[in-house]
């Protein structure tokens, strides 16, 4: 604990920081105001003890440059010339506590104790609040799925994410990689830093390596002053490089350099700029193959495959189709300001999951829209739903297509697995949401074997 004591005689600030050293404090001690301010800014002190009447600047100055450096932290005045009018003052103003000399030591050292203990207390309900929120806020980003091989890559995502090791994702387009990516950023160390983003396809080679790497003034016609690179701009957050397949073998070369050295060289510079960031790929190709035709370099590739997710499409995590469309129908009527959700038909449903679905998650959700948006009641039948969808062929029953064309009621047990877990295992409000009663619910749990 970092205690200041401040006064302007020197005997009681002496006797003061015997007491405060004996006592296990970190005593720094100024015998004026104008000290006294320069010492709040230099040691950030946990707690200030002052005298009220001293020359230059004040204990009630004091008090007041303290409220402004941290509005928590206790200032406690003390006096020989008490006055009713100077003690309301300083309360109003905040101080913890206003002392009268001459006081006992032990009156003193208590009342900074319980100064200590009120700051400290303040402090931890801070910090849990604004854990609550941020667990809030990922729990709230945590992608959504009850498909074993999707629940294996959200728990190695959990897994991995507090570590800061580089993270290459691959998975076919509209698979949710980028989600993924946001949401090891929001669990990990650097969540309350920048998660900046690029598709490497969407721009040209020039223009690539100069959002990446950042350009100085006069190094190509239009750079009429020095720019950061994305990569300095994420300083101690995340970069996400989406499709990095489709980046240039010139431009794989530079992107080595950053993640092997850590530094970047702007494009018409010459000398290197550190970056702390941390680096996750994705891509839809498969990127060894890309190596054995020279098309992707192979240290890159090792650089950047040290955690390597695949997502699996949604063809081969059918029983997420239903938890998927509840959780888009409820993001719907949310964004229109609905406060009654359609739900899907059985006949929607099943519609919904023999369809193959070549756009993965992000088609599924267009098709939702469109639905919803077409619907008439509150029930949303298979008319809704776009022409490819509702004439996908019936899936055939040979062996080797049930694993990948699941049954209604190893559906019906993902969709209820999921609701349980959103709603915290609160069985009547998963009930609830469910459209079911509750003894209902507890006949399906014991039918599929899901533990209580």
């Amino acid at each position: 604990m970092k205690i200041l004591l401040v006064d302007d005689e020197q005997a009681i600030l002496e006797t003061l920081q015997i007491l405060f050293r004996g006592e296990g404090y970190e005593v720094t001690v100024a015998d004026s105001g104008p000290k006294a301010l320069a010492a709040l800014e230099d040691e950030k002190p946990d707690l200030v003890l002052t005298d009220v009447r001293m020359p230059g600047a004040g204990g009630l100055d004091v008090l007041s440059a303290a409220r402004q450096i941290d509005p928590e932290m206790p200032v406690i005045l003390m006096t020989a010339q008490a006055s009713l009018q100077t003690a309301v003052r300083a309360v109003n103003e905040g101080a913890y506590y206003y002392l009268q000399k001459p006081f006992a030591n032990d009156e003193l050292l208590a009342i900074c104790r319980r100064a200590a203990e009120a700051r400290q207390l303040k402090v931890e309900n801070r910090q849990l609040r604004k854990e609550i929120r941020r667990r809030g806020q990922v729990d709230a980003r945590r992608p959504v799925g009850a498909a074993p091989r999707f629940v294996e890559v959200l728990a190695l995502v959990e897994t991995v994410a507090a570590t800061g090791s580089t993270v290459l994702i691959s998975g076919e387009s509209g698979t949710g990689k980028e989600l993924v990516a946001r949401y090891i950023h929001e669990l990990s160390d650097r969540s309350e830093r920048a998660f900046l983003s690029i598709n490497c396809g969407a721009l040209p080679d020039s223009l690539l390596d100069s959002e990446l790497f950042g350009h100085v003034k006069g190094s190509f016609t239009g750079a009429v002053r020095d720019k950061d690179g994305l990569l300095v701009a994420a300083a101690g957050g995340t970069f996400f490089l989406d499709e990095i397949g489709e980046m240039s073998p010139s431009t794989q070369v530079k992107l080595l350099r950053a993640v092997q050295e850590r530094e970047v060289i702007p494009v018409g510079a010459t000398k290197a700029v550190s970056v702390d960031v941390r680096i996750i790929a994705a891509t839809n190709r498969d990127l060894e193959e890309e190596i054995s035709r020279g098309a992707f370099r192979s240290d890159l590739y090792y650089r950047l495959n040290v955690i390597q997710l695949h997502l699996p499409p949604l063809r081969e995590r059918r029983e997420d189709v239903p938890v998927l469309a509840n959780y888009f129908l409820h993001k719907l009527a949310t964004a229109r300001g609905v406060a009654r959700v359609p739900v899907l038909a059985p006949e929607t449903l099943e519609v919904l999951t023999r369809y193959d679905w070549p756009g993965n998650v992000r088609e599924l959700e267009n098709a939702l829209e469109r639905a919803a948006v077409l619907a008439t009641g509150d029930t949303i039948g298979p008319q809704a739903l776009p022409e490819r969808v509702r004439e996908a062929p019936r899936p055939r029953l040979a062996t080797e297509e049930t694993a990948q064309n699941p049954t209604m009621e190893v559906v019906e047990r993902a969709y209820i697995q999921w609701v349980l877990q959103a709603e915290g295992g609160n069985k009547t409000r998963a009930a609830e949401v469910l459209g079911i009663d509750p003894s209902t619910l507890y006949r399906k749990l014991n039918r599929y074997s899901i533990p209580e």
